[in-house]
């Protein structure tokens, strides 16, 4: 994505205003995949950003100017989403690209990431395969699907082209990689259980990361609960992680599972 991409929107449009509150409702996915990237060794996401209404007075005319622009390098505390401005704003002097912002999880317009699908090749496929890398696969956008939904087929194909990602379906939006293939990714995603035992070795080795909190106020069962992830919250606990501990302002994991509505976690975090 080009450093000036950005989008505007009119905020009147009722379907607009509707994939705004999708985005917001849906934002723990790409939470829980972001967690997970930035725990990798080798990146998997194509691209990863969030879109914010940023807006200023006119000075002449008193009336709020208004750019949905797009924020990177996204941190989450559960309640703010937290990243540098990507875009040079096209109206607003107040502020600039690299800028860093905190915005509450109510007020954001947009997230997306992408994932290149991976292909098998077997054989000698594998030495002469002549095909292109696929193309990176969209999730979430849910703005830009519905503006892809008033476009004509061409505008499609250039806007598509433009971005150089595979917005597929503007009908059929998925929110997790592999969303069709492996339905279950919706519950939990596979690094979770994937990575049981390693997490389990790690706290027995260091047992005062169960108690200590980060630079957020965050313990680990509280990142584990917002990123949604089943297994980790499920071994915090069984190695003697308290799911009565607060953060320093007073939340408990069980109050992160409400509020971002992970009802797998609900269950296990009231009993």
């Amino acid at each position: 994505m080009e450093v000036n991409t950005f989008l505007f929107t009119d905020g009147a449009d009722p379907k607009m205003l509707e994939a705004y509150k999708k985005a917001q409702e849906t934002f723990k996915y790409f939470w829980r995949e972001q967690y997970w990237e930035n725990l990798r060794i080798v990146p998997a996401l194509n691209l990863s950003c969030v879109k914010v209404a940023f807006s200023e007075k006119d000075p002449e005319t008193g009336k709020n100017i208004v750019e949905h622009m797009w924020i990177n390098e996204i941190d989450f505390d559960g309640d703010y989403v937290k990243g540098y401005l990507i875009n040079e704003p096209n109206n607003l002097t107040t502020i600039k690209a690299g800028d860093y912002f905190e915005i509450p999880l109510n007020e954001i317009s947009d997230w997306l990431f992408a994932i290149t699908p991976s292909v098998k090749k077997k054989g000698l496929a594998k030495l002469f395969s002549s095909s292109k890398d696929p193309i990176p696969k969209a999730y979430g956008g849910f703005t830009i699907q519905k503006m892809r939904a008033d476009m004509s087929e061409t505008e499609r194909k250039e806007h598509d082209g433009f971005w150089d990602l595979d917005f597929g379906d503007y009908n059929d939006i998925e929110v997790v990689h592999e969303q069709k293939e492996k339905p279950e990714n919706l519950i939990e995603h596979p690094m979770s259980k994937n990575m049981k035992d390693k997490l389990v070795e790690f706290l027995h080795d260091y047992p005062d990361e169960l108690t200590n909190l980060d630079e957020n106020g965050l313990s680990l069962i509280h990142r584990e609960t917002i990123a949604g992830n089943l297994s980790s919250v499920e071994i915090i606990l069984n190695s003697g992680g308290d799911k009565n501990l607060k953060t320093s302002k007073g939340k408990t994991a069980l109050d992160f599972a409400k509020q971002l509505n992970w009802e797998h976690l609900i269950p296990i975090l009231e009993n």
